[in-house]
């Protein structure tokens, strides 16, 4: 994948997040506030507990920090995949905001075309 190609998938994942956390403040009473700092998202829940959603740009990663622990994921087959089990970053995120906010929160990989070989 191009870093180009990268960037691109990567500000998705992003844009992705953002929109869910309106989405969730605006449909529930989680109050997730969400501040976004270049390539790095910080998430904030009612209890001070945070997860941090970062871009690596020179791995090509997406890093995810959660009080589960930290977290790797790589652009596969249209997914962000965990590099160690495979793991899906979105699903990741709703299990680990879920469990930090008391409540069920669901976040949604974006819809991105396929390339064939990203």
């Amino acid at each position: 994948m191009t870093d180009l190609e990268y960037l691109d998938h990567a500000e998705a994942a992003l844009q992705a997040i953002e929109m869910a956390c309106d989405r969730i403040n605006d449909e529930t009473d989680a109050d997730v506030d969400n501040q976004r700092t270049g390539g790095m998202i910080t998430l904030t829940f009612a209890d001070r507990s945070q997860i941090i959603i970062n871009l690596q740009k020179p791995l090509q990663e997406i890093w995810m920090a959660a009080r589960a622990g930290g977290f790797h994921y790589r652009h596969n087959q249209g997914q962000w995949t965990d590099t160690k089990d495979g793991s899906l970053l979105f699903e990741e995120l709703s299990r680990y905001a879920s469990a930090q906010a008391g409540q069920p929160l669901s976040f949604s990989a974006p819809s991105f075309p396929r390339a064939a070989n990203s």
